[in-house]
């Protein structure tokens, strides 16, 4: 046997079970660079402590400060980057999933954490995985404190992994958001989602791999560019943007559309005796959602609370505040639109409802 596989007395070791520590610290070394930038003034401490530290007394400038928090992974949607060899853009999808459920009741993410499990460490690919969280922090405006990263020989296959991640943000008390601010007559803005996001891959990989039999270097006309490009475009992180409006007019609610689609998100933050009625006429959704329509004979009912349809964020604001909710969007580069209102319920069941057809 090589001395990888046995220790010096001849017996088991970790390394022949499967677990390389020294690719492991090679791989902290390699994410060093990127952790650095995704920091916050109240962020203490660096890589290797065994937790990750934020000083709190910044809360003292808060009234009453409610910290908010949040965990998600990015789904099936990492077998892409993994098919791909692309891994330094997961974790900005990793990173919206998380800071864009903190910011829904109008908390500013302050701090994340992450978990990489792999079948086997190689370094340079856990560092680009980081590298993307990382990133995603910056544009999310919060620290990255720390992480974990797991080998899991026997469990994962060599070539496989997963992500999750932890975030923490606060929100003053009397400037939470949700649904028992929402009033009749409160207008539905819609912002636009870049693509599929990180939600609904297991159907997405059912029709176009299965059903379909594509592969991911297949040139798409409608999507002008590759398959496999277009599934791993990164998911939009619309927290700063979100904070902006919060900042520049009066908002009563978000709601991250994520699994589950746009009215079952959306029914979350609508409070018992109103209704959200959106009009699906208000836009198009993107050439890939109705791709994965037609291939996979999906009903429409089944796209839609499944997949985002092209909304990744909506915000429920006055009526009087939409003129200067839809510019700050404009300002921020940050496709919005009036999608629809908030009514009286009456005997309806459904606390959200999509009406109409898509416009072409």
């Amino acid at each position: 046997m090589s001395p990888e596989t046995t220790s010096a007395g001849g017996g088991a070791s970790y390394a022949s079970a499967g677990v390389d520590i020294e690719a492991g610290d090679r791989a902290v070394e390699l994410m060093k660079q990127w952790v650095k930038k995704a920091t916050r003034p109240e962020a203490l401490g660096g890589l290797g402590g065994f937790a990750g530290l934020f000083d709190a007394s910044a809360l003292k400038r808060y009234e009453r400060p409610l910290l908010a928090s949040a965990t998600d992974g990015v789904g099936t949607k990492v077998d892409i980057a993994r098919r791909m060899g692309v891994y330094d853009t997961i974790g900005h999808d990793l990173v919206g999933m998380v800071v864009d459920d903190l910011v829904v009741c109008g908390a500013e993410p302050l701090f994340m954490t992450d978990y990489i499990c792999v079948g086997k460490v190689h370094p340079e690919r856990v560092a680009s995985i980081v590298k993307g969280i990382a990133e995603g922090c910056v544009l999310a405006g919060c620290a990255l404190v720390g992480g974990e990263t797991a080998e899991h020989p026997g469990l994962l296959g060599a070539d496989e992994f997963d992500v999750a991640g932890a975030g923490t943000g606060v929100v003053e008390a009397d400037r939470l958001l949700g649904a028992e601010r929402i009033r009749p007559g409160d207008v539905v803005i819609a912002m636009a989602s870049s693509g599929l996001h990180s939600n609904g891959y297991s159907l997405v990989r059912h029709v176009l791999f299965d059903r379909a039999g594509w592969e991911l270097d297949r040139e798409v006309p409608e999507l002008g560019r590759t398959l496999g490009e277009e599934l791993l475009e990164p998911t939009r992180i619309y927290s700063l943007d979100c904070l902006a409006l919060t900042r520049t007019t009066e908002v009563h609610a978000f709601s991250h559309i994520t699994g589950g689609g746009l009215a079952n998100n959306l029914a979350r933050v609508i409070p018992d005796h109103l209704r959200a009625v959106v009009d699906r006429a208000t836009w198009t959704p993107g050439p890939v959602f109705s791709l994965v329509g037609e291939l996979g004979g999906v009903e429409r009912r089944e796209l839609e609370k499944t997949l985002n349809m092209g909304v990744g964020m909506i915000a429920v604001v006055p009526p009087e505040a939409v003129d200067v909710a839809l510019a700050t969007c404009a300002d921020r580069g940050l496709e919005a639109w009036v999608a629809g209102r908030i009514t009286e319920r009456g005997d309806a069941a459904e606390a959200a409802v999509l009406t109409g057809d898509y416009a072409v």
